[in-house]
């Protein structure tokens, strides 16, 4: 009878079935941080499509650095300040993004999956994320951004829907946007479905077809909005300020909307 095959060590097998698990980035911390130190803006440090997964990048002035495509998964950007940096198609998920500064940044088409705003659950305004008129068009987001400022922001066609399950622990269930400035901001179709806006600033916003089916707006600031073709199926409208908003008249389910009768017109 042949002798049947040891079984491989319960370890060995995860290994074997993650094998991204012990994956060494690109470059390290100490690398990034040589090349940003000695860079000039006017010569950006090139580091497109770099993996620097979970690296503690914390405190680091990127002077305009291009990451179009780095994979910055669970990266530490605490405090750091990325200004007109390219992360075009970049992945941000679950990269603590902790009072970093992402104003005018090109993000169009990135990921940026639960990422860590904040050190604790009281979402401190200190510490929201600053993306002034940042460039999020295409971008997938879905997080606790809460008083984030997101104002003159690009964010057209872009997800901020819940997207199912990750495999990791689920604390949240939509996009937090709670008090956010998102003042002239462009969310031409963007899908906001769920998203709560509670107390957001909205005023002048472009949101023509944007879809915020089940989302709370409630006590939120829609002042000189464009809204027209905009979605609000069973949307919380309740104390809502809509003077000046365009369209509401070509608005979908404002008939099912929540608490229309109690927003402000």
């Amino acid at each position: 009878m042949a002798r049947s095959r040891p079984l491989l060590p319960a370890l060995a097998v995860v290994v074997l079935l993650t094998p991204a698990a012990g994956r060494a980035a690109d470059m390290s911390a100490r690398e990034v941080t040589e090349r940003l130190v000695a860079a000039d803006p006017a010569r950006p440090v090139d580091l497109s499509g770099k993996d620097l997964a979970r690296l503690d990048l914390s405190g680091l002035d990127f002077k305009r650095a291009l990451l179009a495509r780095a994979d910055l998964f669970g990266a530490d950007l605490t405090g750091s300040d990325l200004t007109r940096s390219d992360l075009s198609e970049a992945k941000l998920d679950r990269a603590v993004l902790i009072g970093v500064r992402l104003d005018h940044a090109k993000l169009a088409r990135a990921s940026l999956l639960r990422p860590s705003a904040f050190s604790t659950l009281g979402a401190p305004a200190s510490e929201a994320p600053s993306l002034v008129g940042a460039d999020l068009s295409e971008a997938r987001i879905f997080g606790r951004l809460n008083r984030a400022n997101l104002a003159g922001a690009n964010l057209r066609q872009a997800t901020m829907a819940p997207f199912g399950k990750t495999g990791f622990i689920e604390h949240i269930w939509r996009t937090e946007l709670l008090g956010a400035n998102l003042e002239g901001a462009d969310l031409t179709r963007a899908d906001m479905t769920h998203a709560l806006l509670r107390y957001a600033n909205l005023r002048g916003a472009r949101m023509a077809g944007v879809v915020l089916t089940s989302a709370d707006l409630s006590g939120a600031d829609l002042s000189g909005a464009d809204l027209t073709g905009a979605d609000l199926t069973d949307a919380d409208l309740e104390g809502a300020i809509l003077t000046g908003v365009t369209g509401l008249d070509q608005t979908l389910g404002m008939a099912a909307a929540r608490n229309a009768a109690k927003a402000v017109r």
